[in-house]
């Protein structure tokens, strides 16, 4: 059961209600199979290692400031397409590599979903809470998603994303800008998601509660800092 004290839940996106990685891996392997590049890695598997770890290099370069949105998308499709040997790659221009994205991003959002937990929990909290969006992206993107997986109505508007706001979490200023999106105290909001430094102890030394939702339960008791609640299903905080 969620403290009585708390008036507000503020949500991350990716990874806590949204199923990124399942849409991310289909739609990898259904637009490589349509441009023919499949062979040029060892493994469906490996391919999709490439493309995280290129992922995990390059957004940071976003939230950062260095890049804009598009530009990352941008220098991770030259970097990808570089490691799957097509000549050229790195001379690919913004045009054509944004493109190549897009079409990408189409395969990936046919299968876009909220996890199987995420509707049920936000529709028992909506009567009770205050319910917010944390998030390091873009708004209008982050706005779009979210309608798209019928989760947006849940949520008070402004929803708070890092390019808007100007810092990306773990930065406090952020989870602070979420709280005053809600009209609360820090202390009054709880904070859910699935990233650790990031969501977890990033709200935590904000002053909000933190929440870790840690889905593959990969850390033990001992391994969670003072402060850090940790759940393994969103349900879990509906009390039930």
């Amino acid at each position: 059961m969620i403290d009585m004290t708390i008036r507000g839940v503020l949500f991350d996106v990716d990874g806590t209600l949204y199923d990124y990685e399942k849409a991310e891996e289909f739609g990898l392997h259904e637009h490589l199979v349509a441009e023919e590049l499949s062979d040029r890695f060892e493994s469906p598997a490996e391919a999709l290692r490439v493309w995280r770890e290129v992922r995990e290099e390059e957004y940071p370069r976003f939230l950062s400031g260095e890049l804009t949105f598009a530009a990352q998308k941008a220098a991770r499709i030259r970097r990808f397409l570089a490691q799957a040997g097509v000549v050229g790659a790195l001379e690919v221009t913004d045009e054509a590599a944004t493109a190549w994205f897009a079409s990408y991003a189409v395969r990936r959002d046919a299968v876009r979903r909220a996890f199987d937990d995420a509707q049920p929990t936000l529709g028992a909290l909506a009567g009770r809470f205050r319910l917010g969006v944390v998030s390091n992206s873009v708004t209008a993107h982050q706005r779009a998603k979210l309608e798209a997986i019928g989760l947006l109505g849940y949520f008070t508007e402004p929803l708070v994303c890092s390019q808007e706001h100007g810092a990306a979490k773990p930065a406090a200023s952020i989870f602070l800008a979420g709280c005053q999106a809600l009209g609360l105290a820090p202390a009054e909001v709880a904070y859910v998601g699935d990233d650790y430094e990031k969501d977890a102890v990033g709200a935590r030394d904000a002053g909000l509660r933190a929440i870790w939702l840690d889905r593959s339960v990969s850390r033990g008791p001992g391994a969670v800092g003072a402060g850090i609640r940790v759940i393994a299903s969103l349900t879990e905080l509906t009390g039930l």
